[in-house]
């Protein structure tokens, strides 16, 4: 018990929400999606030293040494 006062007060509050939008600043809108252009971290640079560009197996590599048993 006790459920009907949280929900009636998350019923009033989506009501709220949907039927009164606040007011929106829509030139600081503007500025923020103006100044989302490109970054300029290359994140890749990040990762660098882990990729292997090369996509031949190389015959120093360790092999796969689990064999499946024979029945």
């Amino acid at each position: 018990m006790g459920r009907g006062r949280a929900k009636a007060k998350q019923t009033k509050v989506a009501r709220e929400l949907k039927y009164h939008s606040p007011n929106t600043d829509l030139t600081a809108l503007q500025r923020e999606l103006a100044g989302a252009g490109k970054s300029e971290h290359n994140f890749d640079d990040d990762y660098k030293e882990y990729v292997d560009d090369d996509d031949e197996d190389h015959a120093d590599d360790d092999p796969d040494t689990w064999v499946r048993p024979t029945r």
